[in-house]
C-alpha cells in the first residue's frame, strides 16, 4: 500500500496546479449540480488512467517527434479555445457551437469531459517522463508501477470530487449575475490555457 499512497500524495501535489479541467468541474457543479459534475470527474479520471497506460506502453516516445508534437498541440489548443468560448458565450445564452452547451445531461457532460481531457495528448509525454523517473529513482517493478499509477488516478478522482462538491454547495449562495460573471471568467481562462499551450515552446 505504500506505493499507492506515494502515488496518491504525488498526484494530489500535481492537482494543486489548477488547470482547465478543474475549472470545468467547478463550473459544471455550480451550473448543474454535483451528480453531473461527478460524471465529468469520472471521465477525467478514466482519461488519466488511459494516458498513463499509453505512457507505460511507450506511446510517449511518439510524441518526441516534433511534427507529431506540433499537431497535438494545435488540436488540443483549438479544443480548449472552443470549449472556453462556448462557456463564455453561454453566459449570455448564446450557443457558440450548437449541441456543446455544458448545461445538459450527465451523459453529454461525460462525453465533453472525455473530449476536454483528451485535448492535451502531450500529457502522455508528461506521464511517460514522470513514470520513467520514478522507475529509475525507486527501482520500481511492474506491480509497484501499477499500484503507484492507481494512486495517481485516485488523486484526480478525490481532488476533483472535492471541487465538484464545493461548486455545488456554493451554487446556493451565488446570484445569477455572479454566476454569469464566473462563467465568463472560466471561459476566458480555459481559452487562455489553450492559447498558452499552443504558444509554449517545447
Amino acid at each position: 500500500m505504500k506505493k499507492y499512497f506515494d502515488g496518491l500524495k504525488f498526484g494530489m501535489l500535481l492537482q494543486l496546479a489548477i488547470g482547465p479541467v478543474c475549472l470545468m468541474v467547478f463550473n459544471t457543479a455550480k451550473n448543474t449540480g454535483f451528480l453531473n459534475a461527478f460524471s465529468l470527474v469520472t471521465a477525467v479520471a478514466l482519461v488519466d488512467a488511459f494516458y498513463i497506460i499509453l505512457a507505460c506502453l511507450g506511446a510517449s516516445k511518439l510524441l518526441e517527434k516534433e511534427n507529431v508534437k506540433k499537431s497535438a498541440k494545435a488540436v488540443g489548443a483549438l479544443i480548449l479555445v472552443i470549449f472556453g468560448a462556448n462557456i463564455m458565450f453561454g453566459a449570455f445564452d448564446i450557443s457558440f457551437i450548437p449541441g456543446l452547451s455544458i448545461q445538459t445531461d450527465a451523459k453529454s457532460i461525460f462525453i465533453q469531459g472525455l473530449i476536454l481531457t483528451l485535448s492535451n495528448p502531450l500529457t502522455i509525454a508528461f506521464w511517460g517522463s514522470l513514470l520513467t523517473a520514478k522507475i529509475i529513482e525507486d527501482s520500481m517493478q511492474k506491480i509497484d508501477l501499477t499500484v503507484f499509477s492507481a494512486g495517481l488516478v485516485s488523486a484526480t478522482l478525490f481532488f476533483l470530487t472535492g471541487v465538484a462538491a464545493l461548486g455545488s454547495v456554493l451554487n446556493s449562495f451565488i446570484t445569477e449575475a455572479v454566476s454569469k460573471s464566473l462563467n465568463v471568467i472560466v471561459g476566458v481562462v480555459i481559452a487562455y490555457f489553450g492559447i498558452k499551450m499552443y504558444l509554449k515552446k517545447s
